[in-house]
C-alpha cells in the first residue's frame, strides 16, 4: 500500500497535489520577471522566451518521485537535495541551449546569475511547505483509514508495526485475526488478537473497517477465497500479502504480463531505462577517465615490460553478467599466469608478486586496463567484483545466493570493496561478507550510490591496507 490515501477523496489534497506540480514552475517564471524588473531590465522577447523554456523544464523536472516508497516518508532534506539537483540540471540545459543558439548576448549576466542562484531559495521552501501541509492533511483523523490483518506472520506483524510507526501512510492498524492459539503465534505487541477468522467479516461490518490485509500462506488458498467471498458485501479495501517475503528477495516488485499479475522475486535493478542510463554513465565516465589514465597506463606498461618476463597484460577468465564467462584485463603483477581449475590467491608476502607488481597492487594501478572492459560492455565501473572462474565454482556451493551477484555487470569497484572487503580470503566468512555487500548493492542500487562508491574508492586507494 504505497499510496493509501486517494487524493480525489479530499479536495484539499487534490489542490495540493496540483500545486506541488505547478508552483515551482510558476515561481521560477515570476522570479525571472521580478529580478529583471529590480535590475532595470525590460522584459523583452528573449526574456519571455527564456521564461517559457525555463517554466516548461521546471514543470517537467521540478518534482520529486516516489523512488519505490511513499513520498510522504521521504525526508525533507532528501527532497531539498533532489530539487536542487534537478534545478542544476535545468540550469545546465538552459546555458547549453543559449550557447548553441548564440543568444547569450541578449541577456544581462547579472540578471541571469541572480535569477539562477535565487530560484532554489524560493521554490524549495515552497515545495517543502506544501509537503508538510499535505502530510498534516493525510494524518488528520478524517483521512486516516482503519486497518486489520487476517493471519499472523512475521511479515504481517512487520507491516502492522510499519503502519503504526509511519502515520504518513494514512492508516491506523487495529489488530489481527487468526485461528491459532496465542502460544503458536508470533509476538504481536502492541496489537491485539481480535478473534478467529470466522468472526472477521462480522467485525468488519460492525466496525466499518476500511482496509483488510490477508496474510495467510499461499497453501491456504481455499481459506483466502472464502474470506474474500465473505467480505464481498463490505466496502473494505482488500490487500493480499503473499508469504513470498520469507525469501531473500532481490529487486522485488509487482508487474504484469499481458494482463497476468506477477511479482518479481529476483531481478536485476537495471531493466529498461535504468539499464540504458547505467550503460551511458559508464561510457561517459570511462571516456573522461581515459584522458588522465592513458599516459599512466603507458608508463606502467613500460615498467612491467622492463622489470620482468612475460606479457604486459594478464588476461583471466571470470564470470560476468548472468554467469557468462568474460576475459578481464589487468597489468601483470606476478611471475605466473594462473587461469586454470585452481587459482591460488595472493597473500600479503607472496614471492610470486614482482617488486613493480607490489606497487601496482598497493595503489590498484593494475586494474586500470579494466577500463577497456567497461568500454567493451563486459564490466561496469561499479558492481560486484568478478572472481576467477575456479573461485566462483568453489564458493557457489558454499554460500547461499552467491550467484545472484551476477545479475548485474561486474565492476572495477563495488560496495564490498569500499567497505574493506579486499585482499586474501582466509576463511569462508570473508567471502560471505563480500557477497552480503554485493547483494545489498543489488537491493539498494541508485545512481547516487554508484557515485558514492566511486568517490570512496578514490579515497581508499591511498589508505587501503588490504591491497597487496
Amino acid at each position: 500500500m504505497t499510496e493509501p490515501v486517494n487524493l480525489n477523496n479530499d479536495l484539499r489534497l487534490a489542490v495540493i497535489a496540483a500545486l506541488q506540480r505547478l508552483l515551482p514552475a510558476v515561481l521560477v517564471v515570476l522570479l525571472l520577471y521580478l529580478v529583471a524588473a529590480l535590475q532595470g531590465e525590460a522584459f523583452t522577447p528573449p526574456y519571455r522566451a527564456l521564461a517559457v523554456v525555463a517554466g516548461g523544464l521546471s514543470l517537467l523536472l521540478l518534482r520529486v518521485r516516489r523512488n519505490g516508497r511513499p513520498l510522504m516518508l521521504t525526508p525533507l532534506a532528501e527532497i531539498s537535495v533532489k530539487l536542487v539537483g534537478r534545478w542544476l540540471g535545468i540550469v545546465a540545459l538552459l546555458l547549453l541551449g543559449a550557447w548553441l543558439a548564440g543568444v547569450t548576448g541578449f541577456y544581462s549576466p547579472g540578471t541571469v546569475f541572480t535569477w539562477l542562484t535565487c530560484a532554489p531559495l524560493v521554490f524549495v521552501p515552497a515545495a517543502l511547505g506544501l509537503h508538510e501541509i499535505k502530510r498534516r492533511l493525510i494524518t488528520a483523523d478524517n483521512n486516516v483509514r482503519t486497518a486489520i490483518c487476517a493471519g499472523v506472520t512475521p511479515h504481517s506483524v512487520h507491516l502492522a508495526r510499519q503502519l503504526e510507526t509511519h502515520p504518513e501512510l494514512g492508516a491506523r492498524f487495529v489488530g489481527f485475526f487468526d485461528d491459532r492459539s496465542a502460544d503458536r503465534l508470533e509476538a504481536t505487541e502492541p496489537f491485539d488478537i481480535l478473534g478467529g477468522l470466522a468472526s472477521l467479516g462480522d467485525y468488519v461490518r460492525a466496525n466499518h473497517v476500511d482496509v483488510i490485509f490477508i496474510a495467510l500462506p499461499i497453501r491456504h488458498l481455499e481459506r483466502v477465497m472464502n474470506l474474500i467471498d465473505d467480505l464481498q458485501n463490505t466496502t473494505a479495501s482488500i490487500y493480499y500479502v503473499p508469504d513470498v517475503f520469507v525469501f531473500d528477495l532481490i529487486q522485488s516488485r509487482p508487474g504484469e504480463i499481458l494482463g497476468t499479475p506477477v511479482i518479481s522475486m529476483c531481478e536485476t535493478p537495471f531493466q529498461g531505462s535504468k539499464g540504458v542510463a547505467k550503460r551511458l554513465t559508464d561510457i561517459v565516465l570511462t571516456v573522461f577517465a581515459m584522458i588522465p589514465a592513458l599516459p599512466v597506463m603507458a608508463v606502467v606498461a613500460l615498467m612491467v615490460a622492463l622489470t620482468s618476463r612475460g606479457p604486459v597484460i594478464f588476461k583471466q577468465r571470470r564470470y560476468g553478467l548472468d554467469g557468462h564467462e568474460i576475459v578481464v584485463y589487468k597489468f601483470r603483477t606476478m611471475r605466473v599466469l594462473e587461469d586454470g581449475d585452481e587459482v591460488v590467491q595472493v597473500s600479503r608476502v607472496d614471492p610470486r608478486v614482482t617488486p613493480v607488481g607490489r606497487i601496482l597492487r598497493t595503489f590498484s594501478l593494475d586494474e586500470l586496463p579494466q577500463l577497456f572492459n567497461v568500454l567493451q560492455g563486459r564490466m561496469s565501473l561499479v558492481g560486484p567484483r568478478p572472481h576467477a572462474v575456479s573461485h566462483n565454482e568453489q564458493y557457489r556451493k558454499l554460500i547461499k545466493g552467491y550467484m545472484l551477484r551476477h545479475k548485474v555487470l561486474p565492476g572495477i569497484t563495488g560496495l564490498a570493496q569500499v567497505n574493506g572487503c579486499r585482499g586474501e580470503i582466509e576463511k569462508l566468512e570473508d567471502m560471505e561478507r563480500r557477497v552480503t555487500y554485493d547483494l545489498e548493492y543489488l537491493r539498494r542500487w541508485s545512481p547516487l550510490l554508484d557515485l558514492r562508491i566511486l568517490l570512496l574508492t578514490v579515497v581508499r586507494v591511498f589508505k587501503d591496507t588490504k591491497a597487496y
